[in-house]
């Protein structure tokens, strides 16, 4: 089993990563916001997933172990085929997922699409209580799901080549401005993120 991956990044582009790992490339599927947030040349960490057809042997990595764990919960669902959990994680966050399953709301997953009425119901039973979803009561629990959110972006950012202090000065930004929803995902902080660190960089190079 490859459980994780380290290496320059060959190729980002649509949903899928190629990382070079001893010379040898790996093709990764992944969501969008980690492809947004990989750049070529520079090393990336994913933890991975090994899915083996009897066609084809397919990698799935995420940025964190929390995404992961998220996709091997949701794969093991009846009607729940490895691209439609991808489809999941790039639409939700683990703690937005978690939320779904806890209130038993499965019209958050009939929006992602190839998952119908039925499998989205059948994700709700299925993983009912298997996850544990954020407190909105507890303040103080709130606040250590946000800040789990920025740490993971912040090491992100940091692993992507962004030096600390400015990737803390771009999330503390995003997490200020952000609504509620967004700050409880890893891909919206990050992809917010990167658009603020964007323009700067373009602008330090100009300089």
């Amino acid at each position: 089993m490859i459980s994780s991956l380290r290496g320059p990044v060959l190729v980002a582009a649509g949903t899928s990563l190629v990382i070079d790992v001893g010379g040898v490339g790996f093709q990764v599927h992944t969501t969008p916001a980690l492809v947004l947030a990989s750049r070529e040349g520079h090393e990336l960490f994913v933890h991975t997933t090994l899915i083996v057809r009897e066609d084809a042997l397919t990698l799935f990595g995420f940025a964190t172990r929390d995404e992961l764990d998220v996709f091997e919960l949701l794969i093991g669902v009846t009607g729940v085929g490895p691209r439609s959990a991808l489809g999941v994680l790039s639409a939700m966050s683990p703690a937005q997922v978690a939320t779904a399953i806890a209130s038993d709301d499965d019209a958050a997953f009939r929006k992602v699409t190839g998952i119908g009425p039925k499998t989205a119901k059948l994700i709700t039973v299925s993983l009912a209580g298997k996850l544990i979803a954020p407190s909105v009561v507890d303040v103080p629990a709130a606040t250590g799901a946000a800040r789990g959110v920025a740490d993971s972006v912040l090491a992100a950012l940091t692993g992507l080549g962004w030096t600390e202090r400015a990737a803390v000065e771009a999330v503390d930004e995003v997490l200020a401005e952000a609504s509620a929803t967004d700050a409880a995902s890893i891909p919206a902080v990050l992809r917010l993120s990167l658009a603020r660190l964007g323009p700067a960089q373009a602008a330090g190079r100009a300089r």
